[in-house]
C-alpha cells in the first residue's frame, strides 16, 4: 500500500520560509517521479516543482524559480520542498504526488498516480 505523507505546512508571513516534507511508504522514490503540486480555493491545481527518480532533472513552475528547492534523501524515502522568500500568493493546500511520467515540459497532475493528502500552506501579508 502506498502512502505519501506531507508536513511541515503552516502559517508564516510574506518574506519567510517554510520547508515541506514528503515521506513515501510502499514505494521507493528512486523509482518514480516525485511532485510538489498545490491548489488554491478557487484555482485549478498546479505543479509547483517535480524531480525524476534518478535525481537529475528538475522542473519548477515560472512563479517559484529562484524562491523554492526540491530535494530528496534517499536514506529517508523523503522528499523537501524548500521555500523562500514567501508570497501571499504561495497560499494553497501542498500536495506531494509520484508517477512514473516525466516530461520535458508541460507536466502536471495528470503525470502523477499516487497523492498525499496535502498540507495547508498560508502566507499572511
Amino acid at each position: 500500500q502506498v502512502q505519501l505523507v506531507e508536513s511541515g505546512g503552516g502559517l508564516v508571513q510574506a518574506g519567510g520560509s517554510l520547508t515541506l516534507s514528503c515521506t513515501a511508504s510502499g514505494l521507493s522514490i528512486d523509482n518514480y517521479a516525485m511532485g510538489w503540486l498545490r491548489q488554491a480555493p478557487g484555482k485549478e491545481r498546479e505543479g509547483v516543482s517535480c524531480i525524476k527518480w534518478s535525481g537529475d532533472s528538475i522542473h519548477y513552475v515560472d512563479s517559484v524559480k529562484g524562491r523554492f528547492t526540491i530535494s530528496k534523501a534517499t536514506d529517508k524515502n523523503t522528499v523537501y520542498l524548500q521555500m523562500n522568500s514567501m508570497k501571499p500568493e504561495d497560499t494553497a493546500i501542498y500536495y506531494c504526488a509520484a508517477g512514473t511520467k516525466w516530461r520535458m515540459s508541460g507536466w502536471g497532475a495528470e503525470d502523477f498516480r499516487y497523492w498525499g493528502q496535502g498540507t495547508q500552506v498560508t502566507v499572511s501579508s
